[in-house]
């Protein structure tokens, strides 16, 4: 994840915190459906969470009622695990300043916490966050998810990256293609009915690829999720996603975000959001 260029919040009024509650079901905008002939799905905002703007949220998900979050910045990144309701944050483990956190995932009770360009991952007991031991990998970590066979990891590239879940040695990796179209600054990443859902850094979009393959098979265009008023600085993007699969709920934010949104996708064209291989 390439450094923010600047840091300057701005207090948030409470006008824009309101319009987000009322906000209806979002089509996809004009520009995005004619930037591609992948179908395009709009959004729903079901609810609205808190959020601690103080977070750069790098990874997220969601485990037995509560949200465990990356957050980045070197000196200030950390683990957390955070009451949905409420925003509070229950539990936190501050990474040593050397280290600018990244994506997370979880596998068989351990967190996975990527570093940007330390070239290691961190693994600790999901209940204690007592670090376990420490895995190393190649190039940069931007976002992580799992899967039923491993790690899927993002660098920032069009590549998505299978990382066997005892050795985070890499199995396989995809690209990640739009017809014709490479796309990269993958950032954060979940694995959603089968497919891997990514961020796309600076845009409103998340896109839905095929692990088998990197075809994208869909985009989810977010614009006008966050109003205006809540733009914190260049680098408060949309950045994080997390599933419910046992309540089939889905869960939005980025990075300095006062909010985190639960969304329904509003599929394009009344096409529904499948499994994909």
């Amino acid at each position: 994840m390439p450094m923010f260029r600047r840091f300057r919040p701005t207090l948030l009024t409470l006008a824009s915190v309101l319009a987000v509650a009322s906000l209806p079901a979002i089509q996809p905008s004009a520009l995005a459906q004619r930037a591609t002939r992948t179908a395009v799905d709009g959004y729903k905002v079901v609810k609205v969470y808190p959020h601690d703007p103080n977070a750069y949220t790098q990874g997220l998900i969601f485990r037995d009622g509560v949200l465990y979050e990356s957050t980045g910045l070197n000196g200030r990144s950390s683990l957390r695990k955070v009451k949905l309701e409420t925003g509070e944050v229950l539990q936190q483990l501050p990474i040593p300043p050397d280290y600018f956190a990244e994506g997370l995932a979880e596998w068989k009770g351990q967190l996975v916490q990527l570093t940007w360009q330390n070239n290691v991952a961190f693994v600790y007991d999901r209940a204690t966050f007592k670090r376990q031991k420490t895995f190393n990998y190649a190039g940069e970590g931007w976002g992580l998810a799992e899967d039923a066979t491993g790690f899927v990891l993002s660098d920032g590239s069009a590549h998505l990256r299978f990382m066997d879940p005892n050795t985070f040695a890499e199995v396989r990796r995809v690209t990640v293609m739009d017809g014709g179209t490479t796309i990269d600054q993958l950032n954060e990443l979940e694995v959603v009915n089968g497919e891997v859902w990514a961020n796309v850094w600076h845009t409103n979009r998340i896109a839905r690829i095929s692990p088998k393959t990197g075809k994208v098979v869909g985009w989810i265009d977010l614009s006008g999720l966050m109003a205006g008023g809540y733009r914190l600085d260049a680098e408060a993007v949309l950045n994080g996603i997390a599933y419910d699969a046992a309540n089939r709920r889905l869960f939005v934010t980025g990075k300095l975000w006062p909010k985190l949104f639960e969304i329904a996708i509003v599929p394009a064209r009344g096409k529904g959001v499948g499994k994909t291989s």
